[in-house]
């Protein structure tokens, strides 16, 4: 954020920036969803929803589970929520108390752990490398769970690696943590971002996970700020319950909007999003070779390439503030998401048109030279 903060300062004084540090697609949200927006408010349907969400969309989301994958969900196991950082604050509400702890892998979104600790709630954060994928397995639960732990945290894809949990390790994963008697939270936020791989839902192996995801990234509704998560039967109350004092509601407008994210016109749309957001990674990824970065664990998900600086910098910090002054051009340091190995990786988000890639590129090659 401070990176980011920076970057638009030096836009407002007339500098070219190039944002590859920010986790936003470039597209506006799809014209179907917005004129469903449009429509909502024309209705005057401004009033509060249910603190479980909007009944329609709650079906809509149950009904995509089947489409897509096959599955009956239950909509009652369905919770709309105010982004998925709202479901995850949900999901550690009724898990954890004070002083409990959860496990989070090393590299990892900072938000997870930062939203832990405001709760009371310690995170253990578990050096993870190539040969996971940057992903938990079982033998990480066996090896980090202690008395206090409650649940472990997985995202697939995930952020800031983009790679995934391949069926069979999530499978063995969903039985250590059961053999514990924990709970596993899978944020799918990225889910429909998935390249050169199978994509499933953790759903499809169990009742008994929490499943966040986002009306955010795949969709294109980030300011709208809407979520969902479904909850295993036996939480439903429970997450109701806290859902109604913490939030009262989801955001109603967003959620009529949301009604439109399944429909056949939008995801012809977001299909083809997909096909740019593949063509730029496949673009950048021999790229940054060539320059000297090495990526350890190709992405095969989410719009992100995690790339080891060493050869470049051990100072990732340093290095992306000043190239960030020099060149104009905004990347994410490790530090960013924990501190295994931080110092000797930066993240680049591929949220931006080829052709900006491009420059972006030059202007990076350019800043090496100049070390």
């Amino acid at each position: 954020m401070d990176l980011l903060a920076r970057a638009r300062q030096l836009e407002s004084e007339g500098r070219s920036i190039i944002h590859l540090e920010v986790g936003e697609p470039d597209f506006a949200t799809a014209r179907p969803i917005v004129d469903a927006g449009i429509q909502a408010l024309r209705q005057l349907k401004t009033h509060y929803t249910s603190a479980m969400g909007l009944p329609e969309l709650r079906q809509a989301i149950a009904d995509h589970y089947q489409r897509k994958f096959g599955l009956l969900i239950d909509p009652n196991r369905v919770v709309v929520t105010p982004g998925a950082s709202g479901a995850l604050q949900l999901a550690l509400s009724v898990l954890t108390d004070t002083g409990d702890n959860i496990l989070l892998t090393d590299p990892g979104y900072p938000c997870n752990r930062n939203i832990a600790k405001v709760l009371g709630v310690d995170s253990i954060d578990v050096p993870v490398m190539a040969d996971t994928q940057y992903q938990l397995n079982a033998t990480h639960i066996v090896e980090n769970w202690q008395e206090k732990t409650r649940a472990a945290m997985v995202a697939s894809p995930s952020n800031p690696t983009g790679t995934i949990v391949e069926r069979d390790v999530m499978q063995a994963l969903i039985k250590a943590v059961a053999d514990v008697a924990g709970n596993l939270i899978v944020d799918e936020i990225y889910q429909g971002l998935v390249y050169d791989a199978e994509e499933y839902t953790a759903l499809s192996l169990s009742d008994n996970v929490f499943v966040v995801n986002s009306f955010s990234k795949y969709f294109g509704m980030t300011g709208w700020r809407l979520g969902w998560m479904v909850v295993p039967e036996g939480y439903v109350d429970a997450v109701d319950r806290v859902a109604q004092n913490i939030f009262l509601a989801p955001p109603t407008i967003s959620q009529h909007a949301a009604l439109a994210a399944f429909e056949p016109e939008t995801e012809e749309i977001l299909q083809r999003r997909v096909s740019i957001f593949k063509e730029r990674r496949d673009y950048l990824l021999p790229v940054l070779t060539e320059m000297g970065f090495k990526v350890t664990a190709s992405p095969r998900g989410a719009f992100y390439v995690y790339a080891d600086c060493s050869a470049i910098s051990d100072d990732s910090f340093q290095w992306t503030k000043d190239l960030l002054e020099k060149e104009g051009v905004a990347v994410t340091p490790g530090i960013d998401f924990g501190e295994f190995e931080a110092n000797t990786h930066v993240r680049f988000a591929y949220t931006r048109s080829v052709d900006e890639l491009k420059r972006a590129m030059c202007r990076i090659t350019r800043f090496i030279a100049s070390k």
